[in-house]
C-alpha cells in the first residue's frame, strides 16, 4: 500500500475567544448544519464563506484519516466497517425473498462520498422537471443545472452542461480493460448506442463513468468543500458528535442536542438547523425529536411535538439485478488474486496513480430502455471489469465480469421509522422492494436485455457460461425470482423526508420543514422521486441550492 500524505489537518477549530456581541456564548451559532456528508460539506463551506457567519457543522463519524479513503478502490476496505460505515441492515423483504440487505452509509467527514463508488451521474433533465411539475418550483432542469456547473472541475472543460473551477474534481476513469471494450461494442450491436457523456445533451447510450477523482485520488465532498474552508475561524467541525434531537421552543427548533465525549451537549442556532444527514438518520432524528406520524411516535412513547406524517416514509432505493458471467478473457480477477500481480498492481499506482487501484465501483454505463414501450431509459447498467459477491468480499477465483442492471425510477415505496425513543437505537429500515408489479416487469425485462447484450457478437465469444443467476433461469416467473433471490442495492436510499405541498411533504421547494421554523433538510432525503441514476453528485447540488436559499432567506 503505497503511503498517502495530503494535507489531512481538518479544522475541528475552536472559534475566536474574542466572542461577538450578537452571541451568548461559544455554544450559539447563526447556522448549525448537523452531518458532514456529500450535502453539509457544501454547506459548511457556503455559509461560512461570509465571515459574519458562525457556523456549527456537526459529524457523528471521525475523519478521513485512513489512507483507503482517499484510494478510489478502498469502498472495498470501507464499506461494512464500522469505523467508517453505520452498517444498516435493512428489515426482512418479503420481495427480495425474505432477505436482509446490508446499507453502507458512510459515518465519516465527507460521508457516503467519502466510501461511495466515486460515479458522477446526474440523471435526467426530465427527472428534475418532473419534482417542478409536483409544485416544486425552481426544480427544473434548467434551474438546477448552474447549481451541478458551479460544484464542478470537470477535466475535459467547461461547455452548456458541465463546469470549471468548482471545488468538485471529476474526471476521467485511469484504468481500461479489454473485456470493457468487448461489452461496449456488444451493446452497440444490440442497438444502444455510444454515449460520450451521459450528463450531457442526452443520457441514453453506453459509455465510460466519469467519477468524483482526480490524478487517482477519491475527491470526497470533505476533500473537495470542506478542506477549503477547513481555516475559516467562523467554521467550527466537531467529529464524534451524534445528534439525538432537535431543541424546540413552540413551533420552532433553536438548536440541537447532541452525544460528544460521552455526555450531552447542546448548541443554538440563532438562524436556522440544517439536517444533512441522510435519508435514514434524518427522519430518524426528527421521529426522536417528536416530529412525524402521531401513529409512529405514539407506539415507542415518544412526546409529539408536531404532526407531520410523511416523515420516514415514500423511501426509494435502486435494488441491482447483478449478471456474473465467467471469461476466457481475463479480468481484474486475475490480477487481484494473484500475490505478484498484486504487488505491481500496487506499484503502478504508488509510482503513477492509475491501475486498477483507480477503479470505481464501475467502468461502462449504459441507459436504456427495458421495453419499446418505455417513453425514455427506465434501466441503468453497471459493467465492472472483476466479479464478486459484494464490495468488501475478495474477487471470485476464476475469470469474469458482472453487469448489474437496475431500474431507474422505481414505484415500490418504503418506510424508515424508529423503534425506541433512544436516538442511539437504529431504526428500522423498510425497503418494500419490488412490491409494485410495475417493478418486476421492468427487472425481468433488464435481465433479458442483460442477456441480449452477453450473447451479441462482440461479448459471446468471451464468455464461457453465465454463472450468476444461470442458464436454468428462462421463464419470466424464473427470472423474477432470480431477481428477488440475486439482486442488492446500490446504496442509493432517498426520499423519506420529500419536497413537496402533498399532505405527506415534510419540506416546500425551499426545504423548509412544513409548520417549523428555524429548520430545513437538505440531502437526498428532499426528493419527491428518485433520480435516473447514481445520487451523489444530485446530493452535492441539493447541498449548492439549499446554501444560496438559506443565505437568501437570512440576508439583512
Amino acid at each position: 500500500m503505497p503511503r498517502f500524505e495530503p494535507d489531512l489537518q481538518y479544522t475541528v477549530s475552536a472559534l475566536s475567544n474574542q466572542t461577538d456581541q450578537r452571541y451568548k456564548s461559544l455554544k450559539e451559532f447563526d447556522y448549525i448544519v448537523v452531518g458532514a456528508g456529500s450535502a453539509g460539506c457544501v454547506l459548511a463551506n457556503r455559509l461560512s464563506a461570509d465571515a459574519a457567519n458562525r457556523v456549527l457543522l456537526l459529524e457523528a463519524g471521525g475523519r478521513d484519516l485512513n489512507p483507503w479513503l482517499h484510494v478510489p478502490v478502498g469502498y472495498f476496505k470501507t464499506m461494512h466497517n464500522p469505523a467508517y460505515d453505520w452498517c444498516y441492515l435493512t428489515e426482512p423483504d418479503e420481495g427480495i425473498a425474505g432477505r436482509q440487505l446490508q446499507w453502507p452509509r458512510g459515518k465519516v467527514l465527507g460521508g457516503s462520498s467519502a466510501l461511495n463508488g466515486l460515479l458522477y451521474v446526474r440523471g435526467q433533465p426530465q427527472d428534475y422537471d418532473r419534482w417542478s411539475e409536483l409544485g416544486n418550483n425552481g426544480w427544473s432542469y434548467d434551474e438546477v443545472l448552474p447549481y451541478f456547473k458551479k460544484s464542478e472541475d470537470n477535466q475535459r472543460g467547461a461547455d452548456h452542461f458541465h463546469g470549471i473551477g468548482g471545488p468538485q474534481k471529476v474526471s476521467d476513469l485511469r484504468l481500461r480493460r479489454p473485456i470493457a471494450e468487448h461489452f461496449i461494442r456488444a451493446a452497440e450491436e444490440q442497438g444502444i448506442p455510444f454515449n460520450e457523456d451521459y450528463n450531457g445533451t442526452v443520457q441514453e447510450g453506453v459509455g465510460y463513468f466519469q467519477q468524483t477523482a482526480y490524478k487517482g485520488f477519491r475527491w470526497s465532498t470533505a476533500r473537495s468543500f470542506l478542506r477549503p474552508a477547513r481555516k475559516r475561524h467562523n467554521l467550527k467541525v466537531v467529529t464524534g458528535a451524534q445528534v439525538a434531537r432537535l431543541l424546540l421552543d413552540g413551533k420552532r427548533v433553536t438548536g440541537v442536542e447532541y452525544q460528544h465525549g460521552g455526555s450531552l451537549q447542546q448548541a443554538n442556532a440563532r438562524a436556522e438547523v440544517v439536517l444533512s444527514a441522510g435519508a435514514i438518520n434524518s427522519p430518524q432524528i426528527l421521529q426522536c425529536s417528536g416530529i412525524g406520524d402521531t401513529r409512529t411516535l405514539s407506539v415507542v412513547g415518544v412526546e409529539m411535538a408536531h404532526h407531520l406524517p410523511g416523515v420516514g416514509k415514500n423511501l426509494q432505493d435502486h435494488l441491482q439485478i447483478r449478471l456474473v458471467y465467467e471469461t476466457s478473457e481475463r479480468t481484474l480477477n486475475d490480477e487481484l488474486n494473484n500475490p505478484f500481480k498484486q504487488f505491481m498492481v500496487g506499484l503502478q499506482y504508488a509510482l503513477t496513480r492509475t491501475g486498477p487501484l483507480t477503479l470505481a465501483a464501475s467502468q461502462v454505463v449504459i441507459f436504456t430502455r427495458s421495453s419499446t414501450a418505455a417513453e425514455r431509459p427506465d434501466i441503468q447498467f453497471h459493467m465492472q471489469p472483476l466479479s464478486a459477491d459484494k464490495p468488501g468480499d475478495g474477487v471470485h477465483p476464476f475469470s469474469a465480469f458482472t453487469a448489474s442492471v437496475c431500474q431507474l425510477r422505481p414505484y415500490s415505496r418504503g418506510e424508515v421509522r424508529i423503534k425506541s425513543a433512544d436516538a442511539f437505537t437504529y431504526p428500522e429500515i423498510h425497503p418494500n422492494y419490488l412490491s409494485d408489479e410495475r417493478d418486476c416487469n421492468v427487472a425481468v425485462n433488464g435481465i433479458k436485455v442483460a442477456r441480449g447484450i452477453a450473447s451479441a457478437p462482440a461479448l459471446k465469444s468471451h464468455i464461457i457460461r453465465e454463472r450468476v443467476p444461470g442458464g436454468e433461469y428462462q421463464k419470466d416467473e424464473e427470472l423474477l425470482d432470480a431477481a428477488r433471490n440475486f439482486s442488492q442495492t446500490i446504496y442509493h436510499p432517498t426520499s423519506t423526508c420529500k419536497m413537496g405541498k402533498d399532505d405527506m411533504a415534510v419540506v416546500d421547494e425551499r426545504l423548509r420543514v412544513h409548520g417549523l421554523q428555524g429548520l430545513r433538510i437538505a440531502d437526498a432525503s428532499i426528493m419527491p422521486e428518485i433520480v435516473s441514476g447514481n445520487t451523489n453528485a444530485p446530493t452535492i447540488m441539493i447541498g449548492e441550492k439549499a446554501a444560496d436559499m438559506i443565505l437568501a432567506d437570512n440576508c439583512g
